[in-house]
């Protein structure tokens, strides 16, 4: 089973709206269906905060099933996610900011730590 320590070229999609915390495996699937459309089984993670922000869930695919990761706080309130940026129904995050976010960090915005991925360049001069 893989775990929440993951690399980087693992996708996270926060959904940027409150979603009902009873909701589990078939209707979160159902959320990603309609809402983020993506297919569950694409080994990306899912983001869901309940309306109080007392809650969140994670939904993924660990190869051989899906997967439902919960939190509760028992004090203080998660970010929330949709406040970052009212239009987009869903945001990508990476693996960090989604371990910050569940270890209660707040959203403040983003600063690139890393450089861009490499892609090749058409121009490039070939010296033959």
């Amino acid at each position: 089973m893989r775990v929440i320590g993951l690399g980087r070229r693992v996708q996270v999609f926060a959904f940027a709206a409150a979603v009902d915390m009873r909701k589990s495996f078939d209707t979160l699937s159902a959320v990603v269906r309609e809402h983020v459309e993506r297919d569950v089984l694409d080994g990306a993670l899912y983001l869901f905060v309940g309306k109080d922000r007392r809650r969140a869930k994670v939904l993924f695919w660990d190869g051989t099933g899906l997967c439902v990761l919960a939190k509760r706080l028992e004090k203080g309130r998660f970010a929330a996610p949709w406040a970052l940026n009212k239009k987009a129904r869903v945001l990508e995050w990476t693996t960090s900011e989604l371990a910050l976010f569940l270890e209660g960090s707040e959203l403040v915005g983003r600063v690139a730590l890393s450089p861009p991925a490499w892609k090749p360049d058409e121009r490039r001069v070939s010296f033959t």
